[in-house]
C-alpha cells in the first residue's frame, strides 16, 4: 500500500521521490537547540581557560570522543594535556554535567513533531554523533527519547557521521530502505553523505525554514500529522532562532 506521505505534484523536481516511511533525526541542534551559553560559561570557570583555548581543545578531540575512540574521561584528560592544565575527578564530573546541560535545551517544535509521528505509527529514529558520557546524561534526563523506534549513538558503534557505514546501519535499524527515510541534520557534510547513499534529506537551520522545506516538497500531511486543521493553519514561532555557535 502506498504511503500517505508521498510527495505531491507541487514540485516537479521532487514528484518522483519515494514515499517517506521513516524519519531519522540528528539530536544536537535538531531535537535540541544550539549549545547553551550558560553551560559553556561553567566549563570556562571549571577549567580556568579562556574562550579561545577551551574552544580549540574542546573540538580538537571531539570526533574521537563521538566515535568511541575516547571515553568521556579520556576526552577531558586529552583536553587538559593539550591546554596544560590538571583536572581533578570532581572537575571532570562537573564538566560531564555541564556538557549534558549544554546539549539539553530542547527544540520543542521538533520534539513535538517527533512525538506526533510516533503516535501516528510513523517509524522514527535518532542518529547522533555523541560521546558516551553525554549520551548517558541526556538519556537519563530525557525519558521521551525511549519513544523512538531506534536510537543510534555514534560512540557505541565506533563510527560517526559522515562515515557511510553509520547511515547504512541506521537504515538497517529502522528496517527501511534509505530511499524511504527522511534524514534531518544540521550539518551540511552529514546531509551530503546521507544523500549520496539515497536518503531523502533536509539540512536543518531553523524550524521556520524546515516548515517551508517540508511544504515545498509536498510533505504537508507529514508535517501536520496529528494536528487539527486549526493547528496546522496557525503560524509557527520558531524555537530555534540563530544563535552564536560554539562549534
Amino acid at each position: 500500500m502506498a504511503s500517505p506521505f508521498s510527495q505531491n505534484s507541487s514540485s516537479a523536481a521532487l514528484s518522483a521521490a519515494s514515499p517517506v516511511d521513516a524519519v531519522l533525526f540528528d539530536y544536537g541542534q535538531v531535537l535540541s537547540l544550539p549549545p547553551e551559553p550558560a553551560a559553556w560559561t561553567r566549563m570556562l570557570s571549571i577549567t580556568g581557560l579562556d574562550e579561545t583555548r577551551l574552544h580549540a581543545a574542546y573540538w580538537a578531540f571531539r570526533h574521537d570522543y563521538d566515535r568511541g575512540a575516547l571515553t568521556g574521561r579520556a576526552y577531558w584528560q586529552a583536553v587538559a594535556v593539550k591546554t596544560g592544565i590538571a583536572l581533578t575527578n570532581t572537575q571532570i564530573a562537573e564538566l560531564f554535567a555541564a556538557d549534558v546541560d549544554m546539549w539539553t535545551s530542547l527544540n520543542q517544535p521538533m520534539v513535538d513533531w517527533a512525538a506526533r509521528l510516533q503516535h501516528a505509527g510513523v517509524r522514527t529514529g535518532i542518529l547522533s554523533n555523541i560521546g558516551d558520557a553525554i549520551a548517558d546524561g541526556i538519556i537519563a534526563r530525557l525519558p521521551w527519547l525511549s519513544g523512538f523506534y531506534r536510537s543510534l549513538w555514534s560512540h557505541s558503534l565506533f563510527m560517526a557521521k559522515p562515515e557511510p557505514a553509520i547511515y547504512l546501519k541506521a537504515a538497517e535499524a529502522l528496517d527501511t530502505p534509505p530511499a524511504n527515510i527522511l534524514f534531518i541534520d544540521d550539518r551540511d557534510d552529514n546531509i551530503v553523505a546521507a544523500a549520496a547513499l539515497g536518503f531523502q534529506t533536509i539540512h536543518f537551520t531553523t524550524y521556520a525554514a524546515f516548515e517551508r522545506e517540508m511544504l515545498d516538497r509536498g510533505l504537508a500531511s507529514l508535517l501536520h500529522i496529528g494536528l487539527t486543521p486549526q493547528d496546522s493553519a496557525a503560524p509557527t514561532i520558531s524555537a530555534s532562532k540563530p544563535q552564536p555557535a560554539i562549534k
